[in-house]
């Protein structure tokens, strides 16, 4: 009991960065995804097609269940917050494969020659950069310091989307460098706060960070003639299905 009073003191007298976190997150969602889907969604006028939904689904259902868990952890339900993360690890693995079907099926229906490989592309590799990080999580889950930290790198993964679709920001390729800073705030942020209270920065952000500018600025990969040959093949294997 001592030890658990301790533990839950030790949290509480420490601001809630990671709540502030996942509500920054919830913004940038938010934001992105209100004209093509939120919106419509709620005027009830919304047209999309059943596996649009689905992936919605699962997507904003990991967003509240990052949220739920940084709120347990600050709070010192340290007990709740491990429950939940046993269903997280299935629920990870659920947005993997839900992110990819996805990514194949759409890209499958447009023109080849740039837009089909090009949407493949970025899900195939929003889909390794989060399973990396998620990955990584799973197996650090008992250094809560190193777990927290992988966890809110994979979270931030999957804004990219919600970014590319951003109304207020400028088109690509002007407007990269401020896609990027938006999509990455999360993770700056905690870099910041982390510089500051440990005189450093955690390996981990960086690693996310170089990531994430990896994904934005690779996308010109999609056109070379060996993704080409590959998403061919994904896309035969696809039709097969």
């Amino acid at each position: 009991m001592a030890i658990t009073v301790t533990v839950k003191g030790a949290i509480r007298q420490r601001p809630p960065l990671y709540v502030a976190l996942s509500a920054l997150m919830a913004l940038i969602v938010a934001v992105g995804f209100w004209p093509t889907y939120y919106g419509p969604l709620v005027r009830l006028t919304l047209a999309q097609p059943p596996l649009i939904h689905v992936h919605a689904i699962v997507f904003t259902g990991w967003l509240a269940l990052f949220s739920a868990q940084a709120v347990f952890a600050a709070n010192g339900r340290l007990r709740w917050h491990l429950r939940l993360g046993r269903i997280g690890i299935a629920y990870g693995m659920l947005l993997v494969i839900v992110g990819l079907t996805t990514g194949v099926l759409r890209s499958a229906t447009l023109p080849r020659g740039g837009q089909a490989e090009g949407l493949l592309y970025v899900a195939f590799i929003d889909m390794l950069v989060f399973a990396g990080f998620f990955g990584a999580a799973v197996w650090f889950r008992r250094r809560p310091d190193v777990h927290k930290k992988l966890m809110t790198v994979a979270a931030t993964t999957l804004l990219v989307a919600a970014v590319g679709r951003n109304p207020y920001l400028p088109a690509p390729p002007p407007g990269l460098a401020g896609m990027f800073l938006v999509w990455s705030s999360p993770v700056l942020l905690a870099a910041v706060y982390d510089w500051r209270h440990n005189r450093g920065v955690h390996p981990v952000y960086v690693a996310g960070l170089v990531a994430f500018a990896f994904r934005m600025w690779s996308e010109p990969l999609a056109l070379t003639s060996t993704w080409s040959a590959f998403a061919t093949f994904v896309f035969r294997s696809a039709s097969l299905l």
